[in-house]
């Protein structure tokens, strides 16, 4: 299967000597193109290094990381801003939207910043896809928490990304209005084929991808296929995440 994101013993060590800590230990993983994939593991299992090194945000101590193809540890950081602003989305559980910008610039930004100039017919597509239609000329304080971060989406989609990250990106919503941001991110998947990877801590949420990662003291433990909020709880609690 095409792979989207390739880590190769992938491992990343905080500090040094005696203090050193772990987050990941030679973690060998393919990520498949088109898919949506979540990331789970009790806290401190690595769940966030492992999003950081895939989306080139962090720089592993050891082992290979390709985004698309392209080997990630030979890049200068300014060629890793470069492809992470060309070829990456993120969405997060803050919203990390520019208060003073409109909606539509919000969405924009990452195009005005690369000097791209916008598909026009693209750029209306993902705003009508991820419901803000007539909303484009509002700030973010005008809007809820749930359009906010369909506002976040679409920012993330609007480069046509290889890959969107998630990092717990419904953690700071209400269970209704997660429950629609992850149907927009189910759909985004199965209408255009766009790659999704998100961290999360709830198997509702988790159960809305097709596979599931479980990580454990920084290694992949298990995989799961069309997951289910319950078989994703009880996993979980084998991993010792809830006692």
């Amino acid at each position: 299967m095409d792979e989207a994101v390739r880590m190769d013993t992938v491992s990343k060590v905080y500090g040094k000597g005696s203090g050193a800590v772990a987050a990941l230990r030679e973690v060998t993983t393919g990520i498949p193109r088109g898919r949506f994939t979540a990331v789970m593991g009790p806290s401190g299992s690595g769940k966030s290094t492992f999003l950081h090194c895939a989306a080139g945000l962090d720089t592993p101590t050891s082992g290979s990381v390709r985004l698309g193809g392209t080997e990630l540890s030979a890049m200068s950081e300014t060629e890793l801003t470069e492809l992470r602003r060309d070829r990456v989305g993120f969405v997060f559980q803050a919203f990390n939207l520019v208060s003073s910008l409109t909606v539509m610039q919000n969405i924009t930004l990452p195009l005005r910043l690369a000097r791209t100039r916008a598909d026009q017919a693209w750029v209306d597509e993902v705003v009508a896809r991820v419901g803000l239609t007539g909303r484009t000329g509002h700030r973010p304080a005008e809007l809820s928490g749930g359009q906010q971060q369909r506002v976040a989406i679409a920012r993330a989609l609007v480069t046509r990304p290889d890959v969107v990250f998630g990092d717990e990106p419904t953690g700071a919503l209400d269970t209704m209005t997660a429950r629609e941001v992850l149907t927009l991110l189910r759909e985004t998947v199965d209408a255009t084929g766009q790659t999704v990877v998100m961290v999360t801590h709830d198997p509702v949420a988790a159960s809305y991808a097709d596979t599931v990662l479980f990580l454990a003291d920084g290694r992949v433990v298990d995989t799961m296929d069309a997951p289910s909020s319950e078989r994703v709880a009880a996993r979980m609690t084998r991993l010792g995440a809830w006692n």
